[in-house]
């Protein structure tokens, strides 16, 4: 796949945001760093970050939006995260906040938890890109894992020509660090990354806010790191070669026979649809399968590489916590 590389004029953006609701991926310039876009809605498109990025885990992503009443339309302010919208909106401020119930964003941009990170970035041309597409966009800086946040078009390209639809070539971002993310979603406000909006400017709305340093083992860990997350109530087994007629089945490729349910990942074994679907895969079945008093769930093996290296490590978590004998072998 050819990478465009796109003007920073109107027929650039219209370009841009034609190609992100048609669910393809479109790296831009903010005010930190390059992110790389995708529809936050389509999970589809989602996973493809994760693919591109040859990213490990499925770390919660941000939800970038154009203005602060778009933001708060799908997750629940409080009222230090109106304050703090207002005093830093548009700008380097990641917001943790609980998803509203009809949260337009798909599962897997915010990990599958129950809360969504969001931002308005203070960035023109971002604006102006997002104003276009007129959904909200996830993206992560756009690089490679691991690899040095790009502040220009040509640290894009230097590691995902050929893996994305296009980049905007906005010129040099201006902060060149990626924004502060703060967690609204608990009893007080804690900071997860540091960044463009420095302690100091946040303790002057939040005098109680927790920071690693000082709060040690108070604070919360990033969103997505606790062995428990995602993990449904009915007990999971992995690895399933077999499955029993009590049992719902995740599948992967050619489905198992026998079980009372099933939910297949990709019949295709494509892990990108895979990622996609594998939140709603296992609510879905998790949900059925109590109505249905199953014994539990069985997820049949994926490959570990690429992104089935993310899927395994949410479906480790998962069986970690899933009811009370979640780590069942078989």
């Amino acid at each position: 796949m050819e990478t465009l590389v796109l003007s920073d004029d109107e027929s650039g953006l219209d370009k841009a945001a034609a190609l992100l609701r048609a669910g393809k991926l479109v790296a831009f310039p903010t005010e930190t760093v390059y992110g790389l876009g995708a529809d936050a809605t389509d999970a589809g498109a989602v996973a493809a970050i994760y693919t591109a990025k040859d990213r490990p885990g499925f770390n919660p992503l941000i939800a970038h939006y154009a203005n602060t009443e778009a933001a708060f339309a799908d997750v629940i302010p409080t009222p230090l995260a109106e304050t703090l919208a207002a005093a830093f909106w548009p700008g380097p401020l990641t917001l943790v906040l609980p998803r509203r119930p009809d949260c337009r964003v798909a599962e897997i941009t915010g990990a599958g938890l129950a809360t969504q990170a969001v931002r308005v970035p203070a960035h023109p041309l971002a604006h102006r890109l997002l104003t276009a597409v007129g959904k909200p966009v996830a993206a992560p800086s756009a690089n490679r894992s691991g690899r040095v946040s790009p502040t220009t078009a040509g640290h894009v390209l230097d590691g995902l020509s050929g893996r994305i639809a296009a980049v905007i070539d906005g010129g040099a971002c201006a902060v060149g660090l990626e924004s502060t993310v703060v967690d609204l979603s608990g009893d007080r406000p804690a900071l997860l990354r540091a960044g463009g909006i420095t302690v100091e400017m946040l303790a002057a709305y939040a005098p109680d806010i927790l920071v690693p340093d000082s709060a040690d083992q108070a604070a919360p860990r990033s969103p997505g790191q606790l062995l428990a997350h995602y993990a449904p109530e009915l007990p999971l087994r992995l690895q399933a070669e077999t499955v029993g007629a009590d049992e719902a089945l995740l599948a992967f490729g050619p489905a198992l026979t026998g079980a009372a349910a099933v939910f297949n990942l990709s019949e295709g074994s494509d892990l990108t649809e895979a990622a996609a679907r594998l939140f709603a895969g296992l609510r879905m079945l998790d949900k059925l399968g109590r109505a249905q008093h199953l014994r539990g769930i069985a997820a049949m093996a994926l490959p570990e590489h690429g992104i089935g290296c993310a899927i395994n490590d949410r479906l480790r978590r998962a069986a970690h916590g899933a009811g009370e004998s979640g780590t069942m072998s078989g």
